[in-house]
């Protein structure tokens, strides 16, 4: 990854003129892949069930459908803002872009399970290409402050909603159009934004550098190797000779990454960021933070289903809730953040969320379905407060010179999380003798994980007033 900034890179053309519509339509342009890419991440979880069965899948091979999207998108995270410095941001989100487009189509077209995890690998890259680019463009876009600050705004309101929707569109497109509809939607979306985008945004300079490729490969061989081990420890057993060499090899990949990423000319990370606790710590912070909710997000879907007997649309509804509480947490940041340090939200919000995760490690069938989605509401609404909170403490931990990169080593470390978290809650629904005790021994893990966050925020993160622990 080159050092080189992303959100400066160059100047705008000369931005399209301000006729009617057009703001909203670039607007539209931008927010579609992330929209898309948002979408792909919790539908999936959804028509999980349907997968299984219709393409007679394992439950490994469906940890590997939504696993490998972010295994390939959180590895090639940095290496896409890279690439939008060396060619251009609008030329790597078109690129990304189209080649979603692409992937979408062979993932609708999948005759097998194995091809659709293929199909979803290439999806998570060209993820990683459009994501770092759509918030730079986005900016570059609406040179007026007070416009720029109304258009993040609804930016970040549509991609909210996106994700809160997400298990209802998914359950309704499963019900009423098999969960291949699921996939084959992003063409329309898909096609909309290249033709908006190609017409409507302006294009950026390149600024050319030096790209960190082996760090880059190190880096996702480790998680790759890492990711194997977890979702096929229990297929192939934990003490085999296939699960031991890949756990071999992420650790050999991964002390091979530290290695070079002290030699190297050009590291990945700045070692200027490697040196400040606050980064460290919020990055950990906001691994632990997506195993609690993306891990507890796939596994709440198929505990519904599995274990309570819900069909995919009434699944979705009974997660609407849930996941679109997330949206109001974020909303209510901005006021409580005028009265609270990021460090206090960070610490309560971490605090109560453990309490409700871990107050459900004795779900059962018994357990009221009101009780549940109770609990979870209330651990997801401090998880919307979270992100902001957490974000801003990176940005004040990284400085304005390393804002950009900062923010994009967090979104990373979520994805990688995110990863982690699924597979842990694929291995313990499988492992265990009833999905119900999966289920129990998976809110024990994202109890543990958000409260372990509130520990670490409490040692290490610290405003500029306050004396390092």
């Amino acid at each position: 990854m080159t050092t080189t900034q992303t959100a400066s890179t160059g100047s705008p053309a000369e931005a399209p003129s301000a006729r009617p519509g057009a703001a909203t339509a670039r607007l539209v342009a931008l927010a579609m892949g992330f929209v898309m890419a948002t979408l792909d991440a919790t539908v999936v979880n959804v028509a999980g069930v349907s997968i299984k069965d219709r393409l007679d899948a394992s439950l490994s091979q469906l940890a590997w459908v939504v696993d490998g999207y972010v295994l390939t998108f959180a590895a090639f995270l940095l290496l896409g803002g890279s690439l939008a410095n060396r060619v251009g941001a609008k030329k790597a989100y078109s690129w990304g872009m189209g080649l979603f487009v692409l992937a979408s189509l062979a993932c609708g077209l999948a005759p097998s399970a194995e091809v659709l995890i293929a199909a979803r690998l290439v999806q998570g890259v060209g993820a990683a290409l459009f994501m770092p680019s759509s918030l730079t463009l986005l900016v570059l876009s609406f040179p007026d402050k007070a416009e720029r600050a109304r258009m993040l705004g609804i930016w970040t309101a549509i991609v909210s909603t996106a994700t809160g929707l997400g298990p209802v569109v998914g359950g309704v497109l499963v019900e009423l159009l098999g969960w291949r509809s699921i996939f084959l939607l992003n063409l329309p979306l898909g096609l909309i934004g290249l033709v908006l985008t190609a017409r409507l945004i302006p294009a950026p300079d390149p600024a050319p550098g030096t790209s960190a490729v082996t760090g880059h490969l190190l880096s996702f061989a480790a998680l790759a190797a890492a990711c194997f081990a977890l979702i096929e420890g229990g297929s192939y057993g934990w003490t085999s000779a296939v699960i031991l060499a890949a756990g071999a090899a992420a650790v050999l990949c991964g002390a091979l990454f530290v290695v070079h990423e002290r030699r190297a000319g050009t590291p990945v990370i700045p070692r200027a960021l490697y040196g400040d606790r606050r980064f460290s710590a919020a990055n950990a912070i906001g691994f632990l933070l997506n195993v609690g909710l993306f891990g507890g997000s796939f596994m709440l879907s198929l505990y519904l289903q599995q274990g309570r007997g819900a069909a995919p649309f009434a699944a979705g509804l009974q997660l609407l809730p849930v996941m679109a509480v997330i949206l109001v947490g974020n909303l209510t940041f901005s006021r409580l953040s005028q009265k609270y340090s990021a460090r206090s939200l960070l610490i309560g919000g971490f605090a109560v969320a453990a309490g409700c995760a871990l107050a459900l490690v004795t779900v059962s069938a018994a357990t009221p379905y009101w009780l549940l989605a109770g609990l979870m509401v209330i651990a997801n609404f401090c998880v919307g407060m979270i992100v902001p909170a957490l974000t801003a403490s990176m940005m004040e931990a990284a400085g304005p010179q390393q804002a950009n990169i900062a923010g994009a080593a967090l979104n990373a470390n979520r994805q990688i999380g995110a990863l982690v978290g699924i597979a842990v809650m694929a291995v313990l629904l499988d492992g265990l003798d009833s999905v119900h005790r999966g289920a129990a021994a998976s809110f024990l893990v994202i109890g543990l994980a958000y409260a372990l966050s509130a520990l670490l925020t409490w040692r290490f993160v610290r405003t500029p007033a306050e004396p390092a622990a």
